[in-house]
């Protein structure tokens, strides 16, 4: 048999050798591709992870806030001049007096009324709110000395923390250099010290950043979701039951299909509008009230529940309800104790997922009037309020220094009640889950 001959240089390449090498391109396009996917991966975390360590870096320093310590002498002829002891006159007391008197013992050579005014601003306007709390709780301790850890004065709180630029001319800081003088004093005898700052957590908005808190939107939000919950899970349920168990099939059972998914996509905004028509503009509900914004968050939360309840639904299998209905139940109780018990776990994960993203909305409730400065803590859902989202895009809004760590700090709160609601979720899917 004799052997072939050389490859003529105009034969065309044999079959094996186009397919190794169509393999070839193809895999190393693959490869590429993978390349590119864990690129954009890395991306991404690169740009989250600048973003939590910006969040962090911004909001940690919110958690601590500046006091000085002073030797607070409680005159009895200041405070309780009479000696009854009465409850007016001690919260009417002048308190403001002893702090200052405290600071002019520790700067005696502060003699100018310009001087000693810019002196007594090293301190917070709660200062003598804090002695006055003091008093009030513990009366004996009248005509006695006490040292007392006092909130210092938000520019004082930029200073220590490194947010104020020693360096610049006087006329471009917001203190003056005999301030800082004063501040490097207390420094040096151990008067100053950065502690935790129980405002942020115990308080509601205010002017003075050292004093803001985001307890009052915090009690608004959870008035909010109660409403919105209260509301939202058994309308969603119900529909979606109905829609998927009982409604016959036609046009219009189809229309109202194709609207709860159309006003699933709906922006948050435009619910606004329609609770200030429909609820306070129609129904002359209160403004600001933490009832209306749940109003008003249900309507935006129920298209998400009743989507996710109908698809936890079609999720349990036809022969649940056929062994069911064979063994002579009937539709109600085919539905009630066989697929909505298998469904729940579906319908309870997509309801905490709504409300989820009910917590995080504030277009809707600019809309309503809860963007208004609200100081007290609402002690129900009548009372006006603010939440936690509107409360941060006021704080955004602020020109003071000190309210950007207070606004990158109510962000990590925000964050950390999603984490925690997702959470549960997870934990309630996990729970109530059914194998079948």
């Amino acid at each position: 048999m004799s052997e072939p001959g050389p490859v003529k240089p105009n034969e065309p390449p044999r079959t094996r050798d186009r397919v190794a090498e169509g393999l070839r391109r193809r895999y190393m396009k693959e490869r590429a591709f993978r390349l590119l996917g864990l690129a954009a991966l890395l991306f991404g975390l690169g740009f989250l992870a600048i973003f939590f360590v910006t969040l962090v870096s911004n909001g940690a320093s919110a958690l601590l806030q500046t006091r000085i310590l002073l030797d607070v002498e409680l005159d009895p002829e200041v405070i309780d001049p009479e000696g009854r002891r009465d409850a007016v006159a001690l919260e009417t007391a002048n308190y403001q007096q002893l702090i200052r008197d405290a600071l002019n013992r520790l700067f005696p050579d502060v003699t100018e009324r310009s001087e000693r005014r810019a002196l007594y601003r090293l301190l917070s306007p709660a200062a003598d709110l804090e002695v006055r709390e003091l008093v009030l709780a513990n009366p004996a301790l009248i005509g006695e000395t006490r040292s007392l850890w006092l909130l210092a004065d938000d520019d004082v709180d930029m200073l220590i923390k490194g947010n104020i630029d020693r360096d610049v001319p006087e006329s471009e800081r917001r203190l003056s250099d005999a301030q800082i003088g004063w501040i490097d004093a207390l420094l040096d005898e151990g008067r100053i010290e950065r502690k935790l700052n129980r405002y942020f957590f115990t308080s509601g908005d205010s002017r003075d950043p050292e004093l803001a808190g985001i307890f009052g939107a915090t009690v608004g939000s959870f008035f909010m979701l109660l409403v919105t919950l209260v509301l939202s899970f058994p309308l969603g349920v119900a529909t979606a039951v109905y829609l998927e168990e009982f409604a016959p099939r036609n046009r219009w059972t189809d229309l109202i299909e194709v609207n709860i998914n159309n006003l699933a996509a709906v922006p948050s905004i435009v619910f606004g509008l329609l609770g200030l028509a429909l609820f306070i503009n129609a129904f002359g509900l209160p403004r600001s009230a933490p009832l209306v914004g749940g109003l008003v968050l249900t309507l935006m939360t129920l298209p998400v529940i009743i989507i996710a309840s109908r698809a936890a639904l079609k999720a349990v299998p036809p022969s649940i309800r056929e062994a069911a209905l064979g063994i002579g139940a009937s539709k109600m109780q085919t539905v009630l104790h066989h697929v909505l018990p298998l469904a729940l776990p579906g319908m309870l994960t997509g309801t905490i997922i709504g409300m989820a993203r009910a917590l995080g909305e504030s277009a809707p409730l600019l809309m309503i009037g809860m963007v208004a400065f609200i100081v007290d803590i609402p002690e129900s859902p009548l009372d006006p309020a603010t939440a936690l989202p509107v409360q941060i895009f006021l704080w955004a809004d602020s020109p003071e220094r000190a309210f950007v760590e207070r606004t990158s700090a109510a962000i990590l709160v925000l964050l950390a009640f999603l984490v925690v609601m997702n959470g549960i979720a997870i934990l309630l899917r996990k729970r109530f889950e059914r194998r079948y």
